[in-house]
């Protein structure tokens, strides 16, 4: 905290002020590392194996059942009886808490799926017979990653266009708003829909897609910005001195233009997970069988008889999004001039 200017340090502390916001923060956080350690947390295989004197690690190597005295030199499977009682009989294994891993089937439940919860499916299992819980950890993952690139890729276009249009105005200015006003008004949805009867939808597939049209959500903060501050004494004199336009860009105005920046972006993070979850529940996303908590939404859908998984998948995305709203309101009272510290 000492090394921040008196500014951000005021920033800082009107950011603490608001608890509501700032424990968001920390939860969101703990969150995020632990759907980052999904594979620790919810797994079918066993984190560490000691056996008959030898140490296995099923987590980072596959093994063979011939490894553990089995007849075959399949992949061993560790959610085999008999395999789990040569691990029992002859040393001992470490597992995860989730005995299940995103596409791990539990065929040893005996109510039909989708079943309900249990001691052995704490949220029960869904349609295809999966554990909705560890499916949650690995589908909150995969949304956050997807939409913090979402955010980061898009909010650097976003945040060049609108620089280059803010500074040099006139006829840039002019035809890039034509253009802007072009590609927002595309379908997005529409022609998604379209690609994907193309090509196969896939993570980075998608990620490129609604980057080439999602880029625009800073442009006209950013653009404001540089057309107010472009016309100030000290860039005036900076220009009259001679120093280059991108050092005057990127040293001088950007950093006035990045404080409207980033009171958006918790907002732009919200808006890229609900695109995602969106286009899954469509079944326009991720790839059949992927973990996802649209997916999930639309078994909810199609499965009313079982109501826990569609509470499930409702509470994760209200939680998500709650905090991130919670955190951005913190962030936009912190870079308020108006607020007093």
């Amino acid at each position: 905290m000492s090394r921040l200017s008196p500014v951000n340090q005021a920033r800082w502390r009107r950011f603490r002020q608001n608890r509501r916001g700032y424990w968001s923060l920390w939860l969101f956080a703990l969150i995020f590392v632990l759907c980052l350690g999904a594979e620790l947390l919810a797994n079918d295989k066993p984190l560490l194996v000691h056996y008959q004197n030898r140490w296995y690690a099923p987590l980072l190597f596959n093994y063979s059942e011939s490894d553990f005295g089995g007849p075959f030199a399949t992949a061993a499977d560790y959610q085999d009886p008999w395999l789990k009682q040569r691990l029992a009989q002859n040393g001992w294994a470490l597992w995860a808490p989730i005995r299940f891993a995103d596409d791990t089937i539990n065929f040893a439940t005996a109510v039909p799926f989708p079943s309900p919860p249990s001691a052995q499916n704490w949220l029960g299992t869904d349609a295809n017979g999966g554990d909705v819980l560890a499916r949650i950890l690995y589908g909150t993952r995969i949304s956050l990653l997807f939409g913090l690139m979402l955010t980061l890729i898009s909010s650097v276009i976003g945040i060049t266009v609108g620089a280059v249009q803010g500074y040099f105005g006139g006829k840039v200015d002019l035809f890039g708003q034509r253009i802007i006003e072009v590609w927002s008004g595309m379908p997005t949805l529409f022609l998604i829909i379209l690609l994907s009867s193309v090509i196969q939808p896939g993570f980075w597939w998608l990620l490129a897609i609604t980057v080439a049209f999602g880029w625009m959500s800073l442009v006209g903060v950013v653009r404001a910005e540089f057309l107010r501050t472009r016309n100030f004494d000290y860039i005036r004199a900076a220009t009259a001195l001679g120093v280059s336009d991108s050092r005057i860009m990127l040293r001088h105005i950007l950093p006035n233009a990045m404080v409207a920046t980033l009171t958006w972006l918790p907002f732009i993070l919200c808006g890229s997970i609900t695109t995602l979850t969106s286009l899954d529940f469509l079944g326009f996303g991720l790839p059949l069988g992927s973990p996802s908590l649209g997916e999930l939404l639309l078994q909810g859908k199609n499965n009313l008889q079982a109501p826990w998984l569609g509470l499930a998948g409702f509470f994760t995305l209200a939680i998500l999004l709650s905090l991130l709203i919670f955190i951005g309101e913190a962030v936009r009272d912190a870079f308020d001039p108006a607020k007093v510290s």
